[in-house]
């Protein structure tokens, strides 16, 4: 096969340090971006990189008809193939190995989610550096005089008027400035080399990034905020464990200065010369965050996420990996961001569900945070109002230091849920007479008020009111939804879209009607209830131009009457300072999923929500809009708050045979033709349990079952259940399952995948 491979299984899962290179290796395990589980054996090029032969240098291999870029894992004296038939290495990128602490990660990555390590690797990396790009710092020129240009006037140019306009203004600048800044105030580089002949000015190279200044005392750029009695305490418990894995969850209720512990910990690390990650779940509170973290210190603060360029990734990731970046901020994959001095790992909002990458490599952030600051032996934060039921049940456990914010920095309590019924009371564009008063009262007050609902569009569905049609997607088992910007019909899980139909296809009639609302609907109604007051939809779809979102919150934030408008992409996070009241459309739409998570994920989002009322100096209102007001774990969770009914969750769980109590995996099977999925998923779990009849039931197989959406995209879903309440047989089993699937003729005809730790069940 392509470059020859060992057909052993090696994931480069092993949990040991990375391999010593061997003296005179004759064959190198080289990871290849593929879905196989498995390393290719190469033998080494004779172009030797300084150093020799190791794990973590970047390759150049054949590969079929093509050359790929793949990283070296192993270095060893045999092959299981014979070593005439294995390809050289074509060309050595690197003279350094990538970062050991990385590969590591994605070694340890790989074994834990059952992934290709290959296919691991190349995820974890800048695009750039899975192009090939060199591992070095993109470097930039930046002008200044020299002494002589110091010492001579411009008018000493004589015609060279622009050339002495350059020079007069890089007089104002005496570290200098960089060849863009001077090129866009319409300079030219002809100028700048004129200038450089005459011997009046020079250049140097620098890194984008910048390394800090050794000097911690004039480390921050702004003085810390006073600390109330709590979050002093949190933080004196937080510097006990900074020399050693110190795993804390502090629970704080939305505006109680979470974020301020975080800095001032920060801080405390910074000073001892070492690294922060901080993991933010959206790319949305990314920009806040950095400008709060920049405004605070002095040291670079790098960003990583998917809206930056590839460049702008990999700066920040060589600045990370040398220490150049005392702080890195980032979303779900900065999780995979080498540190050279780690100091501590930050998980905001650790509940939030983004943490979670839902396909490819299906890896939790949080998770990963755990494991790698248990790897470098540093403290861990987790910071949430609504901690995840697996945190808390870690804290109760006491491998976690539980750590409490129970107080607002408005000196507001956190507003109550107010139930209001919805049974037979008629509504205007969802919302009913009690909440559209309130909105009017707190509008008339000179405050801005919050209309949630978790729904885009105008409505959530498109009916005859003559024949009961409704309009279904032909791709999946769903409905469509209606838009109205534009006016179209779209589906929301494989956005497939539909121009409205002018009459109904199955009676023909034209009486089309809007089913339920969504939130087009429900700006279209509060426009024409409110007519002088601005309405700010927030969306994925009001939000698709670049600065859309940080435009908005921007003109909110100035604090004049408001309406807001918004999915919960305004649940998370966000100060919203001139908001008091805050209005739940539909707080039943997650109460009553198929997911065992639905009412905790449906729980953690009403109590986000309601936090972002009454944030500074005026009390805020939550009106929670119900058709099941009587339901005993929404009143719980109105009348004690959210840890009463986490407490109640956790114990159903436990008799359940649930997480946090027992560990999941789920196999998911999917084909254009359902006998195909099912008849493998049959087969899978068949061979499974013939497999675990020794095992003396200490891992169940459940399943399969079709997917409770079967189908999605034209493509039919089966999933196969695996359980245990040890984590080690369940990894057993499904390292078996992966083998098999790999190894059999009709799983090449079916897409499937393994989830560890599957977070939804769809």
């Amino acid at each position: 096969m392509e470059g020859g491979y060992s057909s052993r299984a090696n994931t480069g899962g092993q949990l040991s340090a990375t391999p010593s290179p061997a003296s005179h290796p004759t064959v190198l395990g080289v990871a290849i971006p593929t879905p196989l589980r498995r390393l290719f054996d190469y033998c080494p090029g004779q172009d030797v990189p300084p150093g020799g032969w190791r794990p973590g240098l970047r390759v150049r291999v054949p590969f079929g008809r093509r050359e790929v870029v793949g990283i070296i894992v192993e270095c060893r004296t045999h092959s299981e193939i014979s070593l005439a038939d294995l390809k050289p290495i074509s060309a050595c990128i690197d003279n350094s190995p990538l970062p050991d602490d990385w590969l590591w990660l994605c070694r340890f990555t790989a074994r834990y989610y059952q992934h290709a390590l290959g296919d691991t690797l190349h995820q974890s990396l800048p695009v750039l550096l899975r192009q090939g790009r060199p591992l070095e710092a993109r470097t930039r020129e930046r002008w200044r005089l020299t002494e002589r240009g110091q010492a001579i006037p411009g008018e000493q140019l004589g015609r060279a008027r622009r050339q002495a306009e350059l020079l007069e203004q890089l007089r104002l600048h005496p570290r200098g400035l960089a060849t863009g800044a001077i090129t866009s105030q319409g300079f030219s580089r002809v100028q700048l080399e004129g200038l450089a002949e005459k011997g009046l000015i020079e250049a140097e190279q620098e890194t984008l990034i910048e390394s800090p200044v050794a000097d911690y005392r004039s480390l921050l750029a702004e003085p810390a905020l006073s600390l109330n009695r709590e979050q002093a305490t949190a933080l004196a418990t937080l510097h006990e464990g900074l020399d050693r894995y110190h795993p804390c969850l502090l629970q704080g209720v939305t505006g109680s200065g979470k974020t301020e512990v975080y800095l001032q910990l920060i801080e405390a690390v910074i000073s001892r010369g070492r690294q922060a990650l901080v993991l933010v779940p959206e790319i949305g509170l990314t920009p806040q965050t950095l400008m709060r973290f920049r405004k605070r210190f002095r040291v670079p603060v790098v960003a990583l996420h998917s809206g930056i360029s590839d460049g702008e990734r990999l700066d920040a990731w060589l600045a990370a990996a040398s220490s150049r970046a005392p702080i890195v901020i980032g979303t779900r994959s900065a999780i995979f961001t080498p540190l050279a001095k780690p100091g501590v790992i930050i998980v905001d909002e650790e509940h939030d569900g983004s943490y979670k990458q839902q396909d490819g490599l299906r890896y939790h952030a949080r998770d990963l945070a755990i494991i790698r600051a248990r790897h470098h032996d540093i403290p861990v934060l987790l910071g949430s109002a609504t901690p995840s039921l697996e945190s808390l049940a870690q804290a109760q456990a006491g491998r976690y230091r539980h750590l409490h914010l129970t107080r607002r920095a408005s000196h507001h309590p956190p507003a109550r849920l107010e139930l209001i019924d919805l049974r037979g009371r008629p509504r205007q564009g969802g919302l009913i007479a009690p909440a559209i008063d309130a909105i009017r009262q707190t509008l008339t007050a000179g405050h801005q008020v919050l209309v949630f609902i978790n729904r885009r569009g105008f409505a959530p569905a498109l009916a005859c009111h003559e024949c009961g049609w409704l309009a279904e997607c032909d791709h999946c088992d769903a409905r469509l939804t209606l838009h109205r910007q534009p006016p179209q019909l779209t589906c929301h899980h494989c956005e497939r879209q539909r121009p409205l139909p002018d009459a109904c296809p199955e009676c023909g009639s034209a009486d089309l009607r809007p089913l339920g609302a969504g939130t087009e609907r429900a700006e279209e109604t509060l426009a024409a209830l409110f007519p002088d007051t601005p309405v700010h939809r927030i969306d994925r779809d009001s939000t698709r131009r670049k600065d859309a979102f940080e435009n908005t919150l921007a003109e909110v934030r100035r604090g004049e009457p408001c309406l807001l408008v918004g999915t919960q992409m305004l649940a998370k996070g966000h100060h919203l300072p001139h908001v008091t009241l805050v209005v739940v459309i539909n707080a039943d739409a997650g109460l009553y999923a198929s997911d065992f998570r639905a009412l905790e994920h449906s729980s953690q989002l009403l109590i986000q929500v309601a936090g972002r009322a009454g944030r500074a100096e005026h009390p805020g209102r939550v009106l929670v809009q119900t058709l099941h007001s009587d339901d005993p774990h929404l009143r719980l969770l109105a009348e004690h708050g959210y840890d009463a009914l986490a407490r109640q969750l956790l114990e159903e769980r436990r008799a359940a045979g649930l997480p946090p109590f027992r560990f999941l995996a789920l196999a998911r099977f999917e084909s254009p033709r359902e006998i195909d999925a099912m008849t493998l998923a049959d087969a899978a779990a068949s061979a499974l349990r013939d497999q675990l009849a020794s095992s003396s039931g200490q891992v169940q197989c459940l399943g399969p079952v079709p997917a409770p959406m079967e189908r999605r995209q034209n493509r039919y879903h089966v999933q196969l259940m695996l359980s245990s309440a040890l984590r080690s047989k369940l990894h057993e089993a499904s390292a078996w399952l992966a083998a098999w699937l790999e190894s059999n003729r009709e799983a090449r005809r079916v897409r499937w995948s393994l989830d560890i730790d599957p977070q939804t069940l769809s």
